[in-house]
């Protein structure tokens, strides 16, 4: 049996609109997740709506943000039972170590994600426990018809990662909007360092085109950078909640 991983006990700052519950992270066997030093909540962490803050240092690939169930409506809900590891219907927890991160809340509740930084699938585990355990059996708790529904695409690509140890690709269709979100991070960057719409078009389409097209008789370049930056301090205001029930 696999030695249970040492519990990370940093303090991880609570969010209002998330779970509700401030927790400690914890790893699993074959995997190592620091502990975040104590911080004070922030302001800007009170509106965002994840149970659990990453560090703001962090790169978007190396951060573990888990969001509450009640705005990523593809949160699964479990309960884990340890199990023989020779059950075939059992779950070897050093199958999906790599890409599990998990925390305690105040309640005692696990809430987990798995990812690798492009692709996530959240559990909320309302009984038994992940950690610490080799092997368990799992039960997924789906109700309703619409609830139900939004639930089967994450428990697709939950049963793909634990059977072939991928994030499958077809499974995680792409997404069209991506780079035009990328665009609006940029240009509300851009605008907090107080850079002007015309300063923004040149690092987004290049300065030849801006050198034709800015003042000439067509406003197009300029009306796009004006729509970018429109819809940057929308995102900023809380409309990146609604990218979760795209998924």
């Amino acid at each position: 049996m696999l030695p249970r991983t040492p519990v990370c006990s940093g303090s991880i700052a609570q969010a209002s609109c998330g779970s509700g519950c401030a927790g400690t992270q914890t790893t699993l066997p074959g995997t190592y997740r620091r502990a975040l030093p104590r911080a004070a909540p922030s302001r800007h962490l009170s509106h965002g709506g994840f149970s659990f803050a990453e560090h703001p240092g962090l790169a978007a690939p190396d951060a573990r943000i888990l969001w509450s169930a009640a705005l990523d409506p593809g949160t699964l809900t479990i309960t884990a039972r340890p199990a023989d590891p020779g059950d075939p219907d059992s779950l070897l927890l050093a199958h999906i170590a790599p890409w599990l991160t998990c925390v305690e809340g105040a309640d005692g509740f696990e809430h987990a994600v798995l990812s690798d930084g492009w692709h996530h699938i959240r559990l909320d585990v309302t009984g038994g426990r992940l950690s610490g355990q080799q092997a368990v059996h799992l039960h997924y708790r789906l109700h309703g018809l619409s609830s139900a529904r939004s639930r089967m695409l994450p428990l697709r690509r939950f049963l793909g990662l634990c059977q072939h140890r991928r994030f499958g690709p077809s499974l995680f269709p792409r997404e069209p909007q991506t780079l035009r979100w990328l665009e609006m991070l940029r240009v509300h960057d851009a605008v907090q360092d107080g850079a002007s719409h015309r300063e923004i078009a040149g690092a987004l389409f290049g300065e030849a085109r801006v050198d034709s097209d800015w003042n000439g008789n067509s406003d197009s370049l300029r009306s796009r950078v004006r729509r970018l930056a429109r819809d940057a301090r929308a995102m900023a205001a809380g409309g990146y909640r609604n990218l979760l029930r795209r998924r």
